[in-house]
């Protein structure tokens, strides 16, 4: 048969680790090998693939469409991070995809010419779990495949000339940022640092060192590092650091000791390679109290000098020119981070709101603490309204304004103003938030707080990104994985929901009970009601408040038809949460059942008393009654909402 010409998508594939595995364990790598073929192939044939070799771990597969061959490769690998959360670990494996659009010439079954070649170059070139794809395939997929498309720059590919622009599919379970060179970035966890002090008092002290110097390092561009919500679960732990840096996804791990003895300090730091546990560098420091700021920015320094991360001017300055607070402000503000993190009841939220207050008093010039301040009024208004909101909000935003007027560069107040602003400006909050995210690309609670404005504004792709992007920085959040599985279900994506599901069900078990109402969302998607009613009374067990109970009872009752006992309990007074955010549960639960003019009375009441939370309003399919409602249209208005 003659050869013949014709454009096409070529996809390259490649099993990440299989020679090795081969050469130690033979029978179980023909085990994954035969498991591997078992899961791609199907997925090549509902794009139009066509496989035209494979050689051991590896397939070469035609595709007439690059948008076929893309999405497929997206597919792909959305399959096999699913199956590796449920597999054992020696069932679990990874590819690298590669894809190229050009001319390529058939002979019989086969095809041959510098497009395969060019494929067979950019496969590499992905990370495990990943998707690279050529500037001819960049220009026939962008803006129409949901994912975002990163550029790794001008590449130069073994026996290809001249280089050729790639780019990285971003996957929303594997975010990473590339570097300015095309590399796969070395994440960064800071372990809690030990409290080898005198005082076991003093232990809130080694816990907001760690704090500071996650902060610290998340303004290095060039370096994720891991929240303090995600390493504080690895304090006093036993495993070894290569087993942290597995579970966290991280290369380097920073890990250290403090030891305060009146105003004398000695803290200790070394960074170790998380794969070979070798130590890359360490140092001690003898200093005063006061000398804690510039110990940070020198650990911070030698930490991206050790990384062969280079520092931008921007960042030096950032890093000398860090405002000086003084010692016994700085512990008290310490403190209340300490209390403000994870806190939602009253009582906590008043112990943190005494600390930073007392800060405040002892240095009226730390900024840190007016925005710590503020973080726990906002939180208090929202969850606890004891005062009309218009005070609550203003005197956030004095204390933000405070903050910011004295350190600009402050993240946390930025991230805070957000908040401030978002019930009224919700693009003056996205425009704050952003600048937050730019001084401080691994604030994970910003990432978070984003996704979730984008979600008001219907914007449910961008705020796959950034869920994604809080989940790389804080892996094991809870209520980050809440949040993206939640919006998962709304968009159909049942399977990848159930990914976060498996995960939230692998951390330590939530007091309030979130997994199980996630669980029977799940199982309302699946409409396995048996399931669904199992998990609901779960949920109720869990939750401490009896009135919180009754809305969980009262919303299963409308989801499986029985609209009386719904009613009843809805109807008494007694029995409702008297808590700010308990409205719009109650607007939820009469949209479930129908009665549209109850729907929006508690929206509006929701509206009048807190920051009314619109993301599922917005994107739940089985909220699309409401939606079509003009009075939703009037409430978004008055939310300055499109």
């Amino acid at each position: 048969m003659a050869a013949t010409r014709r454009l096409a998508a070529i996809m390259f594939t490649d099993m990440v680790g299989y020679t090795a595995l081969s050469q130690a364990d033979e029978s179980r790598a023909l085990r994954l090998l035969e498991r591997h073929n078992a899961l791609l192939r199907p997925v090549f044939a509902r794009y139009r693939g066509r496989e035209v070799k494979t050689a051991g771990d590896s397939f070469l597969v035609e595709f007439e469409s690059a948008l076929d061959a893309t999405n497929c490769a997206v597919e792909i690998q959305r399959l096999l991070h699913e199956y590796n959360l449920s597999a054992p670990a020696e069932a679990r494996f990874q590819i690298r995809i590669g894809i190229h659009l050009g001319d390529v010439v058939h002979s019989a079954d086969d095809v041959f010419g510098d497009s395969v070649n060019i494929a067979s170059r950019i496969e590499p070139l992905a990370e495990p779990g990943g998707i690279c794809i050529s500037e001819p395939v960049f220009g026939q997929v962008r803006n129409k495949v949901p994912n975002p498309l990163e550029s790794l720059g001008p590449t130069t590919l073994k026996n290809v000339r001249p280089s050729i622009d790639v780019y990285r599919v971003v996957l929303p379970w594997n975010v990473r940022a590339p570097s300015s060179s095309g590399a796969e970035l070395a994440g960064l966890a800071v372990l809690p640092f030990s409290n080898i002090s005198p005082d076991p008092k003093d232990e809130y002290f080694a816990d907001g060192l760690t704090e500071e110097l996650i902060t610290v390092l998340s303004q290095l561009r060039e370096l994720p590092i891991i929240s303090r919500t995600s390493v504080m679960q690895y304090k006093a732990t036993t495993k070894p650091v290569a087993q942290i840096g597995l579970e966290l996804g991280v290369a380097s791990i920073l890990e250290g000791s403090v030891r305060k003895a009146g105003n004398r300090l000695r803290i200790t730091a070394q960074l170790i390679d998380a794969a070979s546990q070798r130590h890359v560098w360490a140092n001690s420091y003898d200093r005063e109290l006061d000398d804690v700021f510039a110990v940070q920015a020198d650990i911070a320094k030698q930490v991206a000098e050790a990384l062969k991360i280079e520092l931008r001017v921007v960042e030096t300055t950032r890093l000398a020119s860090r405002p000086a607070v003084r010692p016994d402000s700085y512990l008290a503000y310490l403190k209340g981070r300490t209390l403000l993190q994870g806190r939602t009841t009253k009582a906590g939220l008043d112990q943190a709101r005494e600390q930073f207050e007392l800060a405040i008093s002892r240095d009226p010039k730390n900024a840190a603490a007016y925005s710590g301040l503020a973080d726990t009024v906002i939180r208090l208004g929202w969850w606890h309204r004891d005062v009309p909101a218009a005070e609550s909000d203003a005197t956030a935003r004095r204390l933000v304004d405070r903050a910011i007027e004295l350190d600009p560069n402050l993240a946390e107040a930025h991230a805070s103003l957000a908040l401030v602003l978002w019930r009224d400006d919700v693009t003056a909050a996205e425009r704050e938030v952003r600048l937050a995210l730019s001084l401080n690309p691994s604030y994970s609670e910003a990432h978070n707080s984003l996704a979730n404005m984008l979600l008001d504004q219907n914007r449910p792709e961008e705020a796959l990104v950034e869920y994604a992007l809080a989940e790389e920085a804080d892996p094991h959040w809870a209520l980050n994985l809440y949040h993206l599985g939640n919006l998962l279900l709304w968009l159909g994506k049942v399977d990848e929901a159930f990914a976060k599901i498996q995960k939230l069900a692998a951390l330590p078990p939530d007091p309030n009970g979130a997994l199980h109402g996630f669980r029977a969302e799940y199982y309302l998607t699946r409409s396995d009601w048996e399931s669904c009613r199992r998990e609901i009374e779960e949920f109720e067990r869990a939750l401490d408040e009896p009135r919180n109970r009754n809305l969980v009872r009262a919303l299963y009752h409308a989801w499986v038809g029985e609209p009386e006992p719904a009613r009843s309990i809805l109807h008494q007074d007694e029995l409702l949460p008297d808590r700010p955010t308990g409205a719009q549960h109650i607007a939820r639960i009469y949209a479930e059942l129908g009665d549209l003019d109850a729907c929006f009375r508690w929206l509006d009441k929701a509206y009048a008393t807190t920051n009314l939370s619109l993301q599922r309003w917005r994107i739940d399919p089985r909220l699309e009654r409401v939606r079509r409602d003009p009075r939703f249209g009037e409430l978004l208005k008055r939310r300055n909402l499109r």
